[in-house]
């Protein structure tokens, strides 16, 4: 079985490459917060120019990837400027990009903009800070998705221990995630797969993996698309095991995924969340990042996801790091 440095392996990668090294690799995921690297419009993938801004989104099977080509849809109506919206593999790659300045807005991880702000939590960024990240609004609640098919006779946690587990892209927000609440749960005997989670689901039901963690504003593509064709089963992370997640890592909050909101999972599945936010870096112009915020926010009603939840009243909660100049103007923060 894999030795805890095994298991967390990708601390040994992501320790030795520099942040604007991750930026420039590919992800290969579909993630909340992954991607396949493809890019949209044609773009390079580098940072705007003139009135072409740069938007590091996520994959194609998650959450982060849709939202952001309907916020390229109304800042591109409501302002002259247009979006480059670029498939990515986590956010850890994201604030890379953000760093290095070839991406100018990019969805992230609270908790992992406050680790890169502030150069520490995972060693991508320890002793390393980030120190031009900048936050714009925090959007909704990213949940922690543990999913499995029903004849894999997992049904707890606990239940984990010596089962293959796809934890996420390599460096990902979302294998952060995963490592911290096995290790919270003590569960250290398994076999840790990477992968995003359009392949996660295709392993689930190919039957090369057991379980996996997806990290994403539910319903997640990917989990639907496996649910409509298999007998999912999502596994609660509550209980003792979801307080001491919480009380080991402060940026996790109570979550809990609506009955009916998978096909064949009718209960509600409690289980925690961190939050999905946008993000920019102080070599991009306050009046721009103004311009940008106010396109969004004074057209929320164009959104058709996540629409309960991204709100000007709630776009400061779970705010982790300083706000651009821009967006502290147009929420008067």
């Amino acid at each position: 079985m894999p030795t805890d440095q095994t298991r967390r392996r990708f601390i040994a990668t992501t320790g030795i490459a520099s942040v604007a090294a991750l930026a420039g690799c590919a992800g290969n995921g579909d993630g909340g917060d992954g991607g396949d690297g493809s890019e949209e419009d044609g773009g390079d993938g580098g940072g705007g120019t003139a009135n072409r801004l740069s938007w590091h989104a996520g994959g194609t099977g998650g959450t982060y990837f849709p939202l952001s080509n309907e916020i390229k849809t109304i800042v591109e109506a409501n302002t002259d400027f247009s979006l480059n919206v670029q498939s990515t593999g986590a956010s850890v790659e994201n604030v890379g990009s953000l760093s290095d300045g070839s991406a100018d807005f990019a969805l992230i991880q609270n908790d992992i903009a406050s680790f890169a702000k502030n150069g520490t939590g995972i060693d991508a960024f320890e002793g390393s800070p980030i120190e031009s990240l900048q936050g714009v609004a925090t959007l909704y609640p990213e949940t922690i998705t543990l999913v499995t098919l029903a004849g894999n006779d997992i049904s707890t946690i606990d239940d984990l221990s010596g089962a293959t587990i796809n934890t996420g892209d390599l460096g990902s927000g979302t294998q952060v995630n995963a490592n911290q609440i096995l290790e919270s749960a003590g569960i250290s005997d398994y076999n840790e797969q990477n992968a995003g989670f359009s392949q996660a689901s295709e392993q689930l039901a190919n039957g090369d993996i057991d379980a996996a963690f997806v990290v994403g504003g539910w319903p997640v593509g990917a989990i639907e698309d496996l649910a409509n064709t298999n007998d999912v089963q999502i596994v609660p992370i509550d209980g003792e095991v979801r307080e001491t997640v919480k009380s080991d890592a402060s940026w996790f909050a109570d979550d809990t995924i609506p009955g009916g909101t998978y096909s064949g999972v009718e209960e509600d599945v409690e289980t925690v969340a961190v939050q999905a936010m946008i993000a920019t870096h102080s070599g991009v112009d306050a009046d721009t990042v103004e311009t940008v915020t106010a396109a969004i926010f004074d057209n929320l009603d164009e959104l058709t996801i996540k629409t309960d939840f991204i709100t000007v009243d709630s776009a400061q909660d779970g705010m982790s790091i300083e706000l651009n100049d821009g967006a502290a103007a147009y929420f008067d923060a």
